[in-house]
């Protein structure tokens, strides 16, 4: 059996951490299997979907290094979708249906008032409709549920039962003649012959309906793998920050592809990523049964310091075309190599170079030392060596050591307590700069 995957992302919004976790995932289950994964758009939902978001969607799959056998879309597949709904529609279990939302909303009303789930189910919808009403209205279509539970072995979580008595029976196609998801996705499953479906935990329920949609074809469903959704670290579910962890975001702040891929690649495994794992190790070490159960925690701060990591690995040639796609293309190979120890991703990078070059208004807290270290500056400071004897001069001078000596004159020179050696800041800096700073001016 050939592996097949696939992502199927709608196209109403950028991927985020949390999709884009889910592309990475069912194609290192493929890769890692010799097979390959499909990229299908769900946009079948008109009032949601947009096409300017595909190709948002294909540049941040490919940002990431990901690749795909196929692309399919699913609203120019609706002739296929309508073989396989009249063949159902015929055999009885997919009906018409009339309510108006103000009358599915009063019938989910009175089942909540008799204490039962707000499902809808054949029985319960016939009578809900006025008199006549039917004849003048545009049917929509659902898909009759049986019973039964759900019963299927999750790659992740094993044997797993979902009850569907509570379920509501589901719209399969709409008033407009347009198909739903829940229908047109196992369609397009069994038509292309997907083999494995990827995905989070929150489609459980789907999978319990399309388990069923699968049989009514005679078809065999595909393995399912659901992983546990994302959270911050408090537990807190992703979705309510999501425009601040999309790809194109992060990319913005100077995030690396390979360090977004390694390390949502090893959440929720129990392995730390490394900043040598790459996309084709990764696929040789992948285990999707390495996943554990519970939700795994997203901590934005750790996934700095780890592309921090990481960064300080690559040389110029490695970051030179991501600097200037930030507009950082002045940023030469020496700058690169004084700044690479102190940033976590390449927008600091422009932070430091703005600091470099000025102009910035230094942080004064100690007038008496920086006085006596303007005084003392040489004329020359184009080396380390030089920078490292004036600074040697000054310690010797006011008798200040490590931190009393270094803070002050990091936070004139740089408004930062932080940063690169000032032996070699210094020079890059340059002395009337410095020597500016030193007195207190913004330069």
């Amino acid at each position: 059996m050939t592996v097949l995957t696939r992502f199927a992302p709608s196209p109403s919004g950028r991927l985020h951490l949390g999709n884009a976790r889910i592309a990475i995932l069912a194609w290192l289950f493929a890769k890692s299997h010799g097979g390959d994964m499909l990229l299908r758009f769900d946009d079948t939902d008109r009032t949601r979907s947009d096409p300017s978001f595909e190709a948002a969607i294909r540049e941040d799959l490919r940002w990431l290094g990901l690749d795909w056998r196929a692309e399919y879309r699913q609203s120019e597949r609706s002739p296929l979708y309508l073989v396989h709904f009249e063949e159902l529609l015929a055999r009885g279990r997919i009906y018409p249906c009339y309510e108006t939302e103000e009358e599915l909303a009063a019938l989910r009303a009175r089942a909540l008032a008799r204490g039962e789930p707000p499902r809808y189910r054949r029985l319960e919808g016939e009578g809900g409709t006025p008199a006549g009403a039917a004849a003048s209205r545009e049917p929509y279509f659902r898909f009759r549920l049986e019973p039964q539970p759900a019963v299927f072995r999750d790659l992740v979580f094993g044997e797993r039962t979902i009850a569907v008595e509570s379920l509501s029976d589901p719209v399969v196609r709409r008033a407009d003649g347009s198909f739903t998801y829940i229908f047109a996705s196992v369609v397009d499953d069994v038509d292309l012959g997907i083999t494995h479906v990827v995905r989070g935990e929150d489609h459980l329920t789907n999978t319990a309906v399309q388990i069923q949609i699968f049989a009514a074809l005679d078809a065999k469903p595909p393995a399912f793998a659901h992983l546990p959704l994302l959270c911050d670290v408090s537990g807190r579910p992703l979705s309510k920050r999501l425009n601040d962890l999309s790809l194109v975001a992060l990319r913005d702040q100077g995030f690396l592809a390979p360090a977004l891929f390694a390390y949502l690649a090893r959440l929720g495994t129990g392995i730390a990523p490394a900043p040598d794992d790459r996309p084709e190790s990764l696929v040789r070490s992948f285990d999707i049964a390495a996943f554990g159960r519970a939700p795994a925690r997203l901590d934005i701060d750790d996934l700095r310091r780890f592309n921090g990591r990481m960064l300080r690995t690559l040389s110029f040639h490695e970051v030179a075309a991501q600097l200037a796609a930030l507009g950082l293309s002045r940023v030469d190979e020496e700058f690169w190599q004084l700044v690479r120890p102190n940033v976590d991703t390449l927008a600091e990078v422009g932070m430091w170079w703005q600091i470099v070059h000025g102009p910035i208004t230094p942080v004064v807290t100690d007038r008496e030392l920086l006085e006596r270290a303007a005084a003392l500056l040489p004329e020359r400071l184009s080396s380390p060596a030089e920078a490292r004897a004036f600074l040697d001069q000054l310690a010797a001078a006011t008798g200040r050591r490590g931190r009393a000596l270094f803070r002050p004159l990091r936070l004139a020179l740089t408004g930062r307590e932080h940063g690169p050696e000032l032996a070699l800041l210094l020079p890059r800096l340059g002395r009337d700069r410095a020597l500016a700073r030193l007195r207190g001016e913004t330069a």
